[in-house]
């Protein structure tokens, strides 16, 4: 199992500083969606120059121009890319395209799907590389969306990742579901001690 740890707060060298701190600790880095409006390309850019042998994801919820974003993405250093579920096939499929030509990997965000479980069905057919499931960051802190797990996981053979406000006392609810990875953000970037909770939520996915 994965460990992604989300940078998805606006101070881009505090990230950096923090990442580098915990960069043994995680197989993927992320760009987060707000790392991502407030310095734009050059956080990615920076996250690739500061870890060139690490994984890059960029949070980027693509919506439109699939092609024309997954390939300015490509070119800034990303390795994987979202693309928003809910959005128009033509755009996902775009998306996908431009990412296998240029080695890049789509993650399709299921947060606004529909159906859920459809688009998890749909996805590999259109290009998708993996799954993201997970609730908008404003609700309220549970893991309720958990129990629609089955449906997503039912549809599809691609690598699902669970992202969600995942806390210490709540890991462990994710992991008896074996999902190919989990997303950890801000348990991990405010802590105290970001390298301790790193490796702690690390050694828990690899000995699952």
């Amino acid at each position: 199992m994965k460990l992604q740890i989300s940078f998805d707060f606006t101070d881009l060298e505090k990230a950096l500083e923090i990442a580098k701190t915990i960069a043994d600790y995680t197989d993927v880095l992320e760009v987060g969606t707000m790392l991502l409006y407030q310095h734009g390309i050059q956080a990615v850019e920076k996250f690739r120059e500061s870890f060139p042998n690490k994984t890059i994801m960029v949070d980027a919820k693509i919506v439109d121009r699939g092609r024309e974003s997954v390939t300015m993405l490509a070119k800034a250093g990303a390795d994987w890319v979202t693309v928003m579920a809910g959005t128009h096939r033509n755009v996902i499929q775009s998306a996908c395209a431009a990412g296998n030509s240029l080695k890049v990997n789509v993650m399709l965000d299921l947060l606004d799907a529909d159906s859920p479980g459809q688009s998890a069905l749909e996805a590999k057919n259109m290009g998708a590389d993996a799954l993201l499931f997970h609730e908008p960051y404003e609700e309220k802190e549970s893991l309720e969306f958990l129990d629609r797990w089955d449906i997503v996981k039912g549809n599809t053979d691609l690598p699902v990742f669970v992202s969600g406000k995942i806390k210490r006392d709540t890991v462990e609810k994710v992991l008896k579901l074996k999902p190919d990875g989990i997303i950890v953000d801000r348990s991990i970037t405010l802590a105290e001690d970001p390298a301790a909770e790193a490796q702690f939520f690390y050694d828990l996915c690899k000995n699952n």
